[in-house]
């Protein structure tokens, strides 16, 4: 919708409220409420609010922006108690009206335009992973069944079905959903779209999960590994890129059906896998999931059907031109969507510009190879802990251009201060396993 239309929206429905979203460096979602008497001015000229409160935004002397809203993200919320509701995503704002490089919404921004000046359209399609829980103070799984079961309808499966009911009020196109491989733990797809589209509606995806849940007495949570011994949840992001309606990464004639351009940009991705992955696996229980032995990836290799490695080029309808992409599968659904998205696509776009070769596939089960026989094949492993990312990040170019000085100063001092105050916490763990000997 244009800002007219939006207007005129409003006013037909008797829309009262309206919610300007944006999100912090690390992904929270942040929220301006207006009345309806105050969207015209806020279309026009957007809405002022303090930065300074804002995880990695500005310091306290300089801390006037401006959330501007993107017409083009109207949506009415699908729960009207007290009368309906409507929200639009905004980009930050300076008060001179340039862009606010901290924004996460605009350091996609930034990368995207670098894909638009080759004449293309970069599309991902998450795989957002999530627990349901009983209470977030006690949690107990609301069931025990596992990957694909077909129950007797749950309370588990009321609440996805509900959400995608939502989701699609909200034209946010659901592609499949189904039950996970833990307890109580669901998926829900993503028809893939352009980014910038993605990384909003993957926001509103958590905020719809989490709000369905919430009414019905249950709770939500995107938390990468909540339950010991099980499989932790992950977001596998397909990507692809398009020209004039046609995917680019596609060549018939490829005995993989994959084009140039698209194994330089694997082998970027994989080239560049270490030193982005604080920006896919951002909080200390990030690194509780990506271990051996639950399907989390852990070992920078690719293959078509393995899934053991960090990229797979899936083969559901192998030959298919619109079908082909590549999966990376080391996101968790707790990251900055925004800057995930970017980061991502920035090194496969390395990859492309460098015309990297792309590196040998392993569709062997890497889990099951000995550490010399991964040292032989080159196969390098992720960050172990979010101590070991930061170390590897703080040294990365690529992820300093992508984000831009200032956010990427501010997000290694957060996760920082986020390793120091976890290590210094003496856990459960330590006072069973270490008390009694020690």
């Amino acid at each position: 919708m244009n800002r007219d239309e939006i207007l005129a929206k409003v006013d037909e429905r008797h829309i009262r409220f309206i919610r300007l979203l944006f999100c912090d460096i690390v992904g929270f979602p942040k929220c301006v409420t207006i009345t309806s008497d105050e969207l015209e001015d806020a279309l026009d000229n957007g809405k002022g609010f303090d930065g300074s409160s804002i995880e990695g935004f500005t310091r306290i002397h300089e801390s006037d922006m401006i959330a501007m809203p993107d017409t083009s993200t109207f949506k009415i919320m699908p729960w009207n108690e007290g009368g309906e509701e409507a929200l639009l995503f905004c980009d930050v704002l300076l008060p001179d009206g340039t862009p606010y490089d901290g924004d996460p919404r605009y350091a996609l921004r930034r990368v995207l335009a670098r894909v638009a000046e080759r004449g293309w359209t970069f599309n991902v399609g998450p795989e957002i992973e999530y627990f349901y829980f009983t209470d977030p103070e006690d949690p107990k799984p609301l069931d025990h069944a596992g990957y694909f079961d077909l129950t007797p309808p749950d309370f588990g499966e009321e609440l996805r079905k509900k959400t995608i009911i939502a989701l699609d009020s909200l034209e946010i196109p659901v592609e499949y959903s189904h039950h996970e491989v833990a307890p109580s733990q669901h998926e829900v797809d993503l028809k893939y779209g352009e980014a910038l589209t993605m990384a909003d509606h993957a926001m509103l995806c958590k905020l719809v999960v989490k709000e369905v849940a919430r009414k019905e007495g249950a709770y939500a949570t995107f938390m990468p590994k909540p339950l010991y011994g099980e499989n932790g949840s992950g977001m596998h992001t397909h990507q692809s890129l398009f020209e004039n309606g046609s995917n680019i990464f596609f060549d018939a004639a490829d005995d993989k059906h994959l084009s140039k351009i698209a194994r330089s940009y694997v082998e970027g991705l994989l080239r560049h896998a270490r030193e982005i992955t604080l920006v896919l696996n951002q909080w200390v229980n990030s690194y509780k999931r990506l271990v051996p032995g639950y399907e989390a990836p852990v070992y920078v290799s690719w293959a078509r059907r393995n899934r053991s490695t960090l990229v797979r080029v899936p083969q559901y309808r192998p030959g298919n031109e619109l079908s082909t992409r590549i999966e990376m599968r080391s996101p968790d659904p707790a990251c900055n969507p925004y800057l995930a998205y970017a980061v991502m696509l920035a090194a496969g776009l390395k990859g492309v510009e460098e015309g990297l070769e792309l590196r040998e596939a392993h569709e062997e089960n890497i889990y099951a190879m000995t550490a010399h026989e991964r040292e032989e094949r080159g196969i390098d492993m992720l960050p172990g802990s979010l101590s070991e990312a930061i170390l590897i990040a703080q040294e990365s170019t690529l992820l300093r251009n992508t984000l831009g000085e200032e956010t990427f100063d501010k997000l290694i001092r957060n996760k920082t201060a986020v390793w120091d105050g976890y290590r210094s916490v003496v856990t459960p763990y330590e006072m069973e396993r270490d008390l009694p000997v020690l």
